[in-house]
């Protein structure tokens, strides 16, 4: 038996395969590159979102697999998460484990993410949905780490006064092998901190870290727009854009702690200072 890991060279399924080879599971890696080498998998496929014949294959006799959708235009979101949906069907995997990479899940706001985790819950697979907020490792873009560095300032598209359950894809990780252990615990679980943290006391973490002074600093979503457009494209950009736009109306993004993974699997995430730290910032 085998755990099957999509975007196994990756920054959410890089640690998934680390934290699985470490508790002496065998993985599969699915990557776009079939020459890749993957440090704690077993085999790597080549295996794209774009082929549910491909995925099919992927998933067949397979213990566990953990999915979570590209940064992609919206439709081939869709199209994915349709292929995917199609492959668990056809394969029968004993348990799928869904990141939803902070996309909303709600099927009133829709979306592919929505589309995959409606899939899931009838399809009859056992299966868990992660939902974390907001990751921390976008932090790391270059025009936010790199004004850190530089100017002593941390620029987000977010209000000063917004709160958000921050989560580490090593935090995502720990619950992905939580999960894929954990049959039990079915439906939604939310990583991130709790009590939820606001932007100045992400720049106070980092300033605590780096030993000076940094400051929060609220950007608009087209500043953010524009800076992420050279590294993952206009349509993908625009789409995220949209999304912190929208943020601008809600009164936080916190987790819910009935659901969180500190209370169904006693796995605490990260707080901003400890992620510094572990990622040798």
């Amino acid at each position: 038996m085998t755990y099957v890991i999509h975007g196994a060279t990756g920054a959410q399924g890089a640690p998934v395969v680390a934290a699985l080879a470490a508790a002496g599971k065998t993985v599969t890696a699915l990557t776009r590159n079939p020459d890749a080498v993957v440090r704690g998998a077993q085999r790597v496929l080549a295996a794209g979102y774009s082929s549910a014949a491909d995925l099919t294959d992927a998933y067949r006799g397979a213990e566990g697999v953990f999915i979570h959708l590209p940064v992609a235009s919206e439709e081939d979101r869709q199209t994915y998460a349709h292929n995917i949906l199609t492959a668990v069907r056809e394969a029968r995997p004993d348990r799928v484990v869904f990141s939803t990479s902070g996309f909303p899940i709600d099927p009133a706001i829709g979306g592919a993410a929505a589309t995959l985790a409606a899939g899931l819950s009838d399809g009859g697979v056992s299966h868990a949905v992660i939902a974390p907020e907001l990751y921390l490792e976008n932090l790391l873009m270059p025009h936010v780490i790199g004004s850190v560095r530089e100017r002593g300032v941390l620029p987000y598209p977010i209000r000063a006064d917004f709160p958000v359950s921050w989560a580490s894809h090593l935090d995502i990780a720990d619950a992905v092998v939580a999960l894929l252990d954990r049959t039990d615990v079915t439906g939604v679980v939310s990583v991130g901190q709790y009590p939820a943290i606001t932007g100045p006391d992400l720049a106070e973490a980092f300033g605590a870290r780096l030993g000076r002074e940094v400051v929060f600093d609220q950007i608009t979503a087209e500043e953010f727009r524009t800076s992420m457009t050279p590294l993952i494209g206009a349509s993908a950009a625009a789409d995220i854009a949209g999304a912190y736009q929208a943020m601008s109306a809600m009164p936080g993004r916190s987790i819910a702690p009935e659901t969180s993974a500190q209370k169904l699997l006693g796995v605490t995430p990260r707080t901003t200072s400890q992620w510094l730290a572990d990622i040798g910032l």
